[in-house]
């Protein structure tokens, strides 16, 4: 049996009095691509911000590697390796590329492996190396998407959580994004996808989790979900 980088159990989250997710658990194998879909207002996103600590859980546990993470800060879930690109990009405005590169890796202090991470992520994406010293709000969208996750690796995370990778772009675009992710995983790190394109989804993930009304209603290897009549006739399009 593979082993659990992070186990969710029974949690719950939202907004003030407004709950969003309702007694979540899922694991995440270390290793892997896992994927959660469902349709908008699910409480994806509110579940990933639970898990990168923006969001305080109102129950329930965030256990990674053997630790709770549930009372943690966000600068302490980074330290611990896990790194989240938001929906959004949410890149600064006013910095180069390379700077925002540079503000991942902003809690290290190991000078020469920065240099060589900031080199790995340049080479993933070589628009980037082009472009290191523009503003990087002025690039298209794929490539601030590429940029997100770039500053997300240079934390040097062991689990990358990645909101909505295929939003906005272009096919082919997402096809690239695709095939950076599935070299970023070879790499050691275990990556969880939010993503509302199912199909893209499950082309990269192996197992997945469906969200619905801030519960999980399935889950299991994506190539098994694919096969389920309910999830080819709400998400496929079969």
């Amino acid at each position: 049996m593979a082993e659990s980088l992070l186990a969710i159990e029974a949690l719950s989250a939202g907004y003030g009095d407004v709950r969003v997710l309702w007694g979540i658990d899922l694991c995440v194998e270390r290793g892997e691509i896992a994927c959660i879909v469902g349709p908008n207002g699910a409480g994806k996103t509110t579940l990933l911000r639970s898990i990168s600590g923006l969001l305080s859980p109102a129950g329930g546990r965030i256990i990674y590697r053997g630790d709770d993470l549930s009372s943690l800060t966000a600068d302490q879930i980074i330290a611990r390796g896990i790194a989240h690109v938001p929906e959004g990009r949410r890149l600064f405005r006013g910095l180069s590329v390379r700077d925002n590169l540079l503000l991942g890796a902003y809690l290290r202090r190991d000078g020469a492996q920065i240099a060589r991470d900031l080199d790995y992520v340049l080479a993933l994406f070589p628009i980037l190396r082009e472009r290191h010293r523009q503003d990087a709000t002025t690039l298209s969208g794929g490539e601030q998407q590429m940029c997100a996750i770039g500053r997300g690796i240079m934390s040097r995370p062991q689990l990358l959580l990645i909101d909505e990778l295929s939003l906005g772009l272009a096919p082919r675009l997402v096809e690239r994004l695709g095939e950076a992710l599935l070299e970023i995983n070879r790499s050691g790190i275990t990556i969880l996808l939010v993503e509302q394109d199912v199909m893209t989804a499950f082309e990269l993930a192996r197992h997945a989790f469906v969200l619905e009304t801030g519960r999980v209603t399935k889950r299991g290897t994506t190539a098994a979900l694919a096969e389920d009549p309910a999830i080819r006739q709400a998400y496929l399009g079969m």
